[in-house]
C-alpha cells in the first residue's frame, strides 16, 4: 500500500477500515542470504538499501525486542553534516542528502525538518576552530555559515548574553540541519524494507554464532537457529556482547548511556538546534513544543537504558546557563539510550576476522544523524565484501595502524570529552 493525501482522505470518508499493517511479522526461515543482527535504525536502513540499491531480497533482521525500542527511538532526533576530518565530512554530508529524500524514498513521512543547527562558541580559540571546520565544510561542498555575537543574537535573542559564565562570541551555522521524526525513521525504513520482502523478525535475540573452519554458518536464537551466507551485526550499545558470542572479545568500544529529556509543550521559541559549545547542552524543539536537549554521556559502563541523577543535574544546569528562561519549564519526562563508544569518537564499519561476519558499530553521539548512509554503506559491504568509498576511512586496522579518526577527541572515557 501507498500512502498518499488521497489515501488519507478516502479512509477518512470510509471509516479508516482499508488500512494495512506496516510491515508482516513473519515465521523465520530456516537460511537466509544475509541476516542483519539488530533492528534499530541502523539495521532496517542496511536492509532496506540492500534490497533497493544491491537487489539482495532474501533478508531477515533480527531484533530481540521490537521495533523502535532501542537508540533509534532513543535520541535527540538530530541531523547535521557539519564534520572537520576528510574521513568523516563526506560520510555524514552523503548521510544528509539522503535524509533530504527520505521521505519521498520510503513514501513515509519522517518529518524531516531542516531548520539550521548553530554551534554557539565562548573563546577566541574556539572561533578560530569553528572557521577552521567551517572552511572544511566548505571545502567538501556543505553549508556553513560563521556568525558573529550580533548574528547570533538576532536568531536567538533569548540566550544569555550579557551575564553567562562563558559569553558568546559567535557561532556555527548549518542551515541544513535540522530534526528528524526518530520513531518515524524506523517504521519508515521497516515498512519499506518489508515491503521488497525482508523479513523482519521482532522478539528474536541471537545467543550465539555458529563457526566452522573460520567461516560463520548462522545464528542461534530464542527463535531456534537460523542460517545465513553472511552476517552484519549492527546492534548499537550491545556489540561487545553480540560480538563476543562470535569469540570478538577485544573490540575497540565501550557502552555509556546517554539521557535525553523532554520538556512540557510550549508555544513555539527555538528556531532550530543550538549547541552550548562550553557547558555540553543540545537542545531543539519538537513540533509537539517540548524542548529535547541532553548532554553528556553517564560517567560509568553500563548496558542499562537509564540514567543517573548527577547528570540530570549537570544537564540542566548547563541548560540554564546558556537559557534562563527554560528554568520554569516542566521536565515532561527523560531516557536512557546505550551508546557504543568508540576510542576515538568514530564508527566502524567492516569485516571482522570471521569470514562472512561484519561490523557496524561504534557511532558514539552521531549514530542517528548517521542512519541513512550507515545502512547504505553497509548494504554495500555486505553485498559486496568491499567498503563503500565514503566509509573507507571507519576500519578496525586504523587503531593499529595509527589512522585514527580524531574529530574532537571524543572517546569511551568522559575526561576525553
Amino acid at each position: 500500500m501507498r500512502y498518499s493525501g488521497f489515501k488519507v482522505i478516502k479512509e477518512a470518508l470510509t471509516g479508516h477500515k482499508g488500512w494495512t499493517p506496516a510491515w508482516r511479522d513473519p515465521e523465520p526461515k530456516k537460511h537466509y542470504d544475509i541476516i542483519v543482527i539488530g533492528g534499530g535504525g541502523h539495521g532496517l536502513a542496511t536492509a532496506w538499501y540492500l534490497a533497493k540499491v544491491f537487489g539482495k531480497t532474501n533478508v531477515a533482521v533480527l531484533e530481540k525486542g521490537w521495533i523502535g525500542g532501542g537508540n533509534v527511538g532513543r535520541n535527540t532526533t538530530i541531523i547535521r553534516s557539519n564534520y572537520l576530518l576528510d574521513g568523516n565530512e563526506p560520510f555524514y554530508e552523503f548521510s544528509m542528502q539522503l535524509w533530504e529524500n527520505l521521505e519521498q524514498d520510503l513514501n513515509y513521512n519522517a518529518m524531516v525538518s531542516q531548520r539550521g543547527v548553530l554551534n554557539l562558541c565562548h573563546t577566541d580559540a574556539q572561533r578560530d576552530a569553528f572557521r577552521r571546520r567551517g572552511n572544511g565544510m566548505r571545502l567538501n561542498g556543505v553549508d556553513a555559515e560563521l556568525l558573529d555575537k550580533e548574528g547570533v543574537r538576532k536568531i536567538a535573542p533569548f540566550l544569555n548574553f550579557d551575564s553567562a559564565r562563558f559569553p558568546i562570541k559567535g557561532g556555527l551555522l548549518q542551515p541544513r540541519g535540522g530534526t528528524v521524526r526518530h520513531d518515524a525513521v524506523a517504521w519508515g525504513y521497516a515498512r519499506a524494507a518489508d515491503s521488497r520482502g525482508v523479513d523482519i523478525i521482532q522478539n528474536c535475540e541471537v545467543t550465539g554464532f555458529k563457526i566452522e573452519n573460520g567461516k560463520v554458518l548462522g545464528v542461534e536464537t530464542t527463535r531456534g537457529f537460523i542460517g545465513a551466507n553472511r552476517i552484519g551485526c549492527a546492534v548499537a550499545g550491545s556489540s561487545g556482547k553480540v560480538m563476543a558470542q562470535a569469540g570478538i572479545h577485544r573490540l575497540p568500544i565501550e557502552s555509556h548511556v546517554l539521557q535525553a529529556f523532554v520538556s512540557e509543550g510550549l508555544k513555539p521559541v527555538l528556531p532550530g538546534v543550538i549547541t552550548y559549545g562550553a557547558g555540553h547542552f543540545y537542545v531543539s524543539q519538537s513540533d509537539k513544543g517540548g524542548l529535547v536537549f541532553g548532554g553528556d554521556i553517564d560517567g560509568y559502563n553500563t548496558y542499562a537504558q537509564r540514567g543517573n541523577l548527577p547528570v540530570v543535574e549537570d544537564v540542566c544546569e548547563g541548560g540554564m546557563s546558556i537559557m534562563p528562561m527554560i528554568g520554569r519549564a516542566r521536565l515532561l519526562r527523560i531516557w536512557g539510550g546505550v551508546m557504543d563508544m568508540s576510542m576515538d569518537g568514530s564508527p566502524i564499519i567492516d569485516k571482522t576476522d570471521v569470514d562472512g561476519l561484519y561490523f557496524n558499530g561504534g557511532w558514539c553521539y552521531g549514530g542517528f544523524k548517521a542512519t541513512p548512509a550507515s545502512g547504505w554503506c553497509f548494504a554495500h559491504l555486505l553485498a559486496n565484501d568491499q567498503p563503500h568509498p565514503v566509509a573507507s576511512a571507519y576500519r578496525f586496522d586504523r587503531f593499529r595502524k595509527g589512522r585514527m579518526i580524531d574529530e574532537k577527541g571524543m572517546g569511551a572515557q568522559p575526561n576525553l570529552h
